[in-house]
């Protein structure tokens, strides 16, 4: 394999990993029971060990005021990764203003957005999301919007499709191939929509490989990337099972590198 990118990565500053891996443990009520401690130290660390080469990282604002802080944590982190990281700013729904705050966002050289519907508690296709999408379509920003919870009614496929439907030319990536915990929903509303990109993160500790292979088929392999959720989920593991999932070369090396590649116009050595 030429590349190995992990497109699906939180990272958090030394002194607040801890706190916010808790969150996200205590958000999913203790899923998974053993998980990695946050830090971009250990994310670098991770991928030397396993082979992973590039990662696309990202942290979620909760309120307004963490935007800022949040976006030039994670340009930081880009800067002193060593050309390891791609960095995704975040944005939040209340802000006063959405396009200064995208403004600032790509003059810090972030290349994308991410948002959390269901623990920034809005609904996907709510109208302040839409404004947030047509801001994002008409810049060119790929969005990486947390898609699914089988718990909540914010970011299921059945609303997913609203918005892929009233903005074609968005680039949106759906974690989670399209749907956490509602994929029978996600493979049956959203492969035909050609303007979402998936990704395999926290999907294959409860996934059969037979479904696991049909989904990613379903979207076509040039439309999912490789990603871990990191701190959740031991790469390793993920790395095992797509591998062993009996799909061709091809399908693989665009899972692992080329999609991400060409989505986010990256060039990697």
């Amino acid at each position: 394999m030429k590349h190995v990118i992990d497109a699906h990565c939180h990272i958090y500053p030394d002194g607040i990993a801890s706190r916010a891996v808790a969150s996200i443990d205590k958000f999913y009520d203790g899923l998974p029971a053993k998980h990695n401690d946050g830090t971009m130290s250990t994310l670098l660390r991770l991928g030397a060990d396993f082979g992973i080469d590039h990662f696309i990282v990202f942290s979620v604002a909760t309120n307004p005021h963490q935007v800022g802080s949040i976006n030039r944590y994670i340009a930081g982190a880009v800067n002193a990764a060593g050309g390891k990281f791609t960095g995704f700013g975040t944005m939040h729904l209340d802000s006063p203003d959405l396009e200064a705050d995208l403004d600032t966002l790509t003059e810090l050289g972030l290349k994308g957005v991410k948002v959390h519907p269901d623990t920034q508690d809005f609904k996907i296709d709510d109208p302040k999301a839409m404004k947030l999408y047509e801001l994002c379509e008409d810049r060119g920003l790929p969005i990486n919007v947390h898609t699914g919870d089988h718990r909540f009614d914010r970011s299921n496929p059945n609303r997913t499709v609203n918005v892929l439907k009233a903005f074609p030319k968005l680039k949106f990536i759906g974690p989670h191939l399209g749907g956490w915990s509602v994929w029978e929903d996600a493979l049956r509303l959203l492969p035909d929509f050609p303007n979402i990109t998936v990704d395999t993160s926290s999907c294959f500790y409860t996934m059969k490989p037979e479904f696991a292979k049909e989904i990613i088929r379903a979207f076509g392999s040039e439309r999912v990337m490789f990603g871990t959720d990191y701190p959740m989920w031991p790469q390793e593991k993920d790395i095992e099972f797509l591998n062993n999932l009996g799909l061709s070369e091809e399908e693989l090396e665009n899972i692992y590198w080329k999609t991400c590649t060409k989505l986010l116009g990256l060039n990697i050595n």
